[in-house]
């Protein structure tokens, strides 16, 4: 079953000698352009009672506009019953606290068990949003707050959102070596031209920036607060990475075990046995989609990352003199 949508209004004169699409587009903001278009192509818009299938013929005004459509879920996985540590729920939308080790969407070497497969089963109506109403991502094993869609106007309008860069997201992570002072990072972020699971630092990729500030450094690391204006694959691991500062406990890229001088084995054995990366996406500010309330959800650090910066504290406080 799919949700049905049936769309009625006239054409504003101020309109005039826009694209079918684009005016269709302006008339219901709920739908992205691109939806409107394949609804136009597939016969499902009457303009004055009459099928138009051209999204390319002009308005002239007062136009009367019909569109009814259903739209199918758009790929069929399993609802399974996975608990979501849920921070706010509406109607429009979802917000959790992602744990590590959750994929996000299904994949290779992940065809289930994934956050996709819980929002089925937890708001089972997401069937009818694309991508489950997903629309950003978190890595398997870095934790933190996500935003979920569960309307098709919401995700359109939260979708928007990150494109206009108007989603703040805040992270804390913790990196190798004693970084100097905050900054920015600047750089495009493309597919490694030989890891085909790594991203990389590239000319020819996207942009992507990165800003970051020093929470505390301790002998041989330092806690930041990162803020992201840019939303690409392993952003910060690779970011922090180029700087020669990968995240600690980083498995692809770099953040492999690095105690300094003097270090207990306690601590050694500590940073040896921390083996994802530490990140963790610690606010999220947005629009709400539908009621254009600004909104701000904050998540407590999560055990592990706590238990590192308070093995990392110890072992400055037993070295003073070796910092």
């Amino acid at each position: 079953m799919g949700q049905r949508i049936q769309l009625v209004g006239t054409v504003p004169e101020q309109l005039f000698g826009k694209r079918l699409d684009q005016a269709l587009a302006e008339m219901f903001p709920d739908y992205s352009r691109s939806r409107i278009k394949d609804w136009i192509l597939a016969g499902q818009v009457k303009v004055n009672s009459v099928v138009l299938d051209k999204p390319r013929e002009k308005v002239q005004g007062d136009e009367s506009i019909e569109i009814e459509v259903v739209v199918e879920a758009q790929e069929r996985h399993e609802a399974q019953d996975i608990d979501l540590n849920i921070v706010y729920e509406d109607e429009d939308l979802l917000v959790i606290n992602k744990p590590e080790g959750l994929v996000v969407h299904p994949g290779a070497g992940n065809a289930d068990g994934t956050l996709l497969n819980a929002m089925l089963n937890h708001s089972p109506e997401v069937a009818n949003v694309p991508r489950a109403g997903i629309v950003h991502r978190l890595d398997k094993d870095t934790t933190g707050l996500m935003v979920i869609a569960k309307t098709i106007p919401a995700q359109t309008h939260l979708v928007e959102q990150l494109q206009a860069r108007e989603i703040s997201r805040e992270y804390e992570a913790v990196v190798n070596g004693t970084m100097v002072a905050g900054g920015m990072v600047d750089k495009p972020i493309g597919r490694h031209p030989t890891k085909r699971t790594s991203m990389a630092v590239r000319e020819s990729g996207k942009p992507a920036t990165t800003h970051y500030r020093i929470i505390k450094k301790f002998r041989a690391h330092t806690h930041l607060r990162l803020k992201l204006e840019t939303g690409r694959t392993h952003q910060i691991r690779v970011h922090m990475s180029h700087l020669r500062h990968p995240l600690v406990g980083d498995p692809l890229y770099g953040g492999r075990p690095r105690p300094p001088k003097g270090s207990s084995d306690e601590f050694i054995q500590v940073l040896r046995s921390y083996k994802r990366q530490a990140l963790h996406a610690a606010q999220l500010a947005l629009f709400h989609p539908i009621s254009g309330e600004w909104m701000t959800w904050q998540a407590p650090l999560p055990d592990d990352f706590v238990d590192l910066l308070s093995a990392m504290e110890a072992d400055s406080q037993l070295n003073p003199d070796l910092d």
